[in-house]
C-alpha cells in the first residue's frame, strides 16, 4: 500500500503518451505512508495477544509500546522537513530535491533522528527488544511457525525497505541522479536510470540496516524508552524549533 505513493521515477514516453512511473501522486503522500505503516501494530498486538502466551503477550506489549515511542519523534522530524519543502506530496518533495540540493544538506539532524527512529520502528538491532532471544523466546511470534511466522518475517523485511525507500525519497532526491541534468538526455533513459539511482540508494540503506546488527549490542528496555522520550524526541522538537526561527529569519531577510 505505501508503495502506491512512491515516485519510482519520472515519466516514460510509450506509444505517444507520458506514463508517469507513480500509481497514485496524492498530495498528502507523506500522511498517507505514516498512515499506512502505523497499522503494523495492530498485526503485532492481536498476534501476541491471540498467541494465549504470557512471553508473546510480553513482546508483543514491548513491539507496541517501542513503534508509538518512535513515531512521535519520527512525525515531529518529519514536520520540520515540510516547513522547508512546504508539501507533502514525494513527486513534489523529488522535483524541488532535483532543481536544487538534495534535503540532507537543509535537515543534517531530521535525517540522523529518522533514521534511528527507522531502525526501531522496523524492529531492527539494537532496537530488537520485542525478539529478544535470551529475555523473551521469539517475542510475539513464538507461537507461530510455517507460513505465519513467514509472513511475519516477510513484513518485517518489507518495512525495512519501505522505509529505505521513505528514506532515499525524503533526503536523498529518490530517482534524482546526482550531477546530471536529466532534461539532457532521452527522457526513457532517464527514467530507467533514475529507477536504477532510487533502488541504489535503498540497497545502501538495506546494507547499513543490516550492518548496524552485526555490529551494535542490543540495548535494554530501560535504556531503548529513555532514548525515544529523553533524548529523541526533544532533539526533534529542537530541530523543528531551529528550522522554523531560520525559515522566519530569511523571509526577514535576516533582520528582526
Amino acid at each position: 500500500m505505501t508503495s502506491a505513493v512512491v515516485p519510482w521515477g519520472d515519466k516514460i514516453h510509450f506509444f505517444d503518451r507520458d506514463i508517469s512511473l507513480q500509481i497514485a501522486d496524492v498530495n498528502v503522500g507523506i500522511l498517507y505512508v505514516f498512515a499506512v505503516v502505523s497499522m503494523g501494530v495492530y498485526g503485532i498486538m492481536i498476534g501476541s495477544w491471540a498467541s494465549n502466551n504470557k512471553f508473546s503477550l510480553m513482546g508483543g506489549l514491548r513491539a507496541a509500546s517501542q513503534i508509538i515511542s518512535y513515531e512521535l519523534a519520527m512525525g515531529i522530524t518529519i514536520i520540520a522537513l515540510l516547513m522547508v519543502t512546504g508539501t507533502l506530496s514525494l513527486k513534489e518533495m523529488v522535483l524541488q530535491q532535483q532543481a536544487g540540493y538534495w534535503n540532507i544538506v537543509y535537515q543534517p539532524l531530521g535525517f540522523l533522528l529518522f533514521l534511528i527512529c527507522s531502525f526501531a520502528e522496523c524492529n531492527r538491532a539494537p532496537f530488537d527488544l520485542s525478539e529478544a532471544e535470551s529475555e523473551l523466546i521469539g517475542g510475539y511470534h513464538t507461537e507461530y511457525s510455517s507460513m505465519k511466522l513467514g509472513f511475519y518475517l516477510f513484513s518485517e523485511y518489507i518495512n525495512m525497505f519501505v522505509s529505505s525507500v521513505i528514506m532515499a525519497t525524503l533526503f536523498f532526491g529518490g530517482y534524482d541522479i546526482p550531477f546530471i541534468n536529466e532534461a539532457d538526455y532521452n527522457q526513457n533513459w532517464m527514467a530507467l536510470f533514475g529507477i536504477m539511482a532510487l533502488m541504489a540508494k535503498v540497497v545502501c540503506f538495506i546494507f547499513l540496516f543490516m550492518w548496524v546488527r552485526w555490529t551494535i549490542p542490543r540495548f535494554r528496555y530501560d535504556q531503548l524508552m529513555n532514548l525515544g522520550w529523553r533524548i529523541l524526541i526533544p532533539l526533534s522538537l529542537f530541530n523543528m524549533l531551529v528550522t522554523g526561527a531560520i525559515i522566519l529569519l530569511k523571509q526577514n531577510n535576516w533582520h528582526f
